[in-house]
């Protein structure tokens, strides 16, 4: 369940079909300008469009936020306390098991069939999240997010122009991430025997300094023996031996009381039971307070004989008194020396211990140079085997993308990932380049220097369709991933999305008519003023609105019989 709200406005949370593993629906309420929606959504391929400023993107950044991305006060609408977030999914296989496993089922959703994750941020930037109802932590929602949906945002046609994003984007369509994880730890480990030898080369006096006054201490404290716990136990102890005089008067004045001196409680406490028993006989009605009697009689005879059994065991120590008191002296006198509380003394022993261990480990240079060459070798070893599985993925991911070239009207191109032997490094041995050649019989060359702009958003849209089948993430959304194409390619493309979304559901917020047309669902979005504040509005399009929406995009804001033909065209053909 929700926690409990102080708006009297809830959101509305919407769960619908639970069988398909999709994005269902999304609300907001004072977000950006948007002052309150509530969207429901299909499977298949869903577009957005709408003017410039518009607001398209509103939607990618609120479902970022609720996917466990950092915001901050700028996204809540201007006058009010707090942004509103919430996104209902109904999640597959994997998506289950993180749910049970961090224990966040709904308790009326038994088999862990749906998600509702829902995200507040308040006009001072605080935040709070919750997973069906659940308290959970930014980390928690990206965890999931990245089990339900695929972010491929409007500027990912930059990222090709970067060395690191190729080799990660990779890394990420061969599967590679626990390979390249390996090899990152190999280096570290490496890296951090290699900066241990060099401070020993050149630091060896002061590493001699600190491994003598370790050894003298862990000498003091393992002479002093103190044991784990042994502050607490004896302190105890001191505090019944120099007490006992007063403990053992004080037991004994009781057990007088109870059980041997003259009018003791146990033998008044009998013949008062005695004498009832007697008129219990004459009047029933006191066998209640003889009931209640009884037992205290009981308790009382009980209580004396445990008194007597701790007399028994209590005595004057005047010798043990001392060896504690000395004791203590000794554990006081070694944390005064340490600087640190007598109680953490054997603690420190250990912590010490391993410090010096590895001190004399590191100090025989032999040795350490013996463990960097098993480091390196281990490095060497998980570098190759990276190097090797880069190796398939290349091939693999240029013969894809050069496929998908020839739809995207670059016919006879060519796309190839190179491998470029370099230094060892945190990433492996290698650096990745991804290189194009755009018309037939050219030789491929870097991306970043031949292709133009249209071609980086063709090929980054061939990238991330290829990355999407590989991946089993249920919801993709391309942000604007058509820009920079037009005419014919953009029919393609809206084709290739269509065709992915037979198989998943996919989002797109688009500029062109021809991929519009194409969608199974149309959403507008519009922005109006109200109050001299912009805000914006979504509607789901009818057929007919929606031959008028993709009459603008074909034409601009003035819509004419010619667009509108031409609009009914690209619907129909779609």
């Amino acid at each position: 369940m929700l926690a409990p709200r102080v708006d009297p406005r809830p959101l509305r949370i919407l769960v619908l079909n639970p069988l398909l593993a999709m994005l269902h629906a999304l609300s907001l309420r004072d977000f950006v300008i948007v002052d309150r929606l509530e969207l429901e959504f299909e499977a298949g391929f869903t577009v957005f469009s709408g003017e410039t400023g518009a607001g398209k993107s509103i939607l990618i950044d609120a479902l970022a936020l609720v996917l466990g991305e950092r915001g901050d006060a700028g996204v809540v609408r201007e006058g009010c306390a707090r942004a509103d977030l919430a996104a209902t999914f109904a999640v597959g296989t994997d998506g289950r098991t993180w749910l049970v496993d961090n224990e966040m089922v709904d308790e009326a959703d038994t088999e862990a069939g749906h998600a509702l994750l829902r995200r507040t941020i308040d006009a001072n930037g605080r935040s709070k999240a919750w997973i069906n109802g659940a308290p959970a932590t930014l980390q928690q929602l990206r965890a999931l997010g990245d089990l339900l949906v695929d972010i491929h945002g409007q500027h990912a046609h930059q990222l090709l122009l970067r060395p690191g994003a190729q080799r990660a984007m990779l890394d990420a369509q061969g599967g590679l991430g626990d390979c390249a994880d390996e090899v990152a730890t190999a280096w570290r480990e490496w890296r951090a025997i290699t900066s241990s030898l060099a401070r020993l080369e050149t630091d060896a006096r002061a590493l001699e300094l600190e491994r003598e006054q370790l050894s003298w201490q862990v000498e003091e404290l393992e002479a002093l023996a103190a044991g784990k716990g042994e502050w607490e136990a004896i302190g105890d102890e001191h505090r019944r031996l120099a007490n006992a005089a007063s403990l053992i008067e004080g037991a004994q004045g009781a057990v007088d009381a109870l059980s041997e001196g003259d009018g003791a409680m146990v033998a008044r406490l009998a013949a008062i039971v005695h004498r009832l028993q007697q008129l219990a006989a004459i009047d029933p009605l006191l066998e209640d307070a003889l009931a209640s009697l009884e037992p205290a009689r009981i308790e009382i005879t009980e209580a004396a004989r445990t008194l007597n059994d701790y007399l028994s065991r209590v005595e004057l120590d005047p010798r043990r008194l001392s060896s504690i008191e000395s004791r203590i002296d000794a554990l006081h006198s070694m944390g005064r020396k340490l600087r640190i509380a007598p109680e953490r003394l054997a603690d420190e022993l250990e912590a010490l211990r391993v410090r010096l261990a590895a001190l004399r480990e590191d100090s025989d240079i032999a040795a350490l140079r013996a463990r960097e060459g098993a480091a390196a070798g281990r490095y060497r070893l998980a570098a190759q085997t990276l190097s090797a599985r880069r190796a398939v993925a290349a091939q693999q991911l240029s013969a894809a993308v050069t496929d998908a070239m020839q739809t995207l009207n670059m016919t006879g191109g060519r796309f190839e990932v190179a491998s470029i032997a370099g230094d060892a490094s945190v990433h492996g041995v290698e650096e990745i380049e991804f290189r194009v050649a755009a018309h037939p019989g050219a030789t491929p060359r870097s991306i970043a220097r031949v292709a133009s702009g249209g071609e980086l958003a063709r090929i980054s849209l061939a990238i991330s369709v290829i990355a999407s089948v590989a991946t089993p993430v249920p919801t993709l959304i391309f942000d604007e991933v058509d820009s920079g194409i037009g005419g014919a390619v953009a029919e393609v493309v809206g084709r290739l999305l269509r065709r992915l979304g037979e198989t998943r559901q996919v989002l797109c917020v688009t500029h062109l008519p021809q991929v519009a047309a194409l969608g199974n669902e149309h959403f507008a979005v519009r922005k109006e003023t109200a109050d001299a504040l912009a805000l914006t509005r979504i509607e789901k399009l009818d057929p007919t609105t929606r031959v008028d929406e993709v009459a603008r995009m074909l034409g601009g804001i003035e819509i004419t019989t010619t667009t509108r033909r031409h609009a009914k065209e690209l619907l129909a053909a779609a």
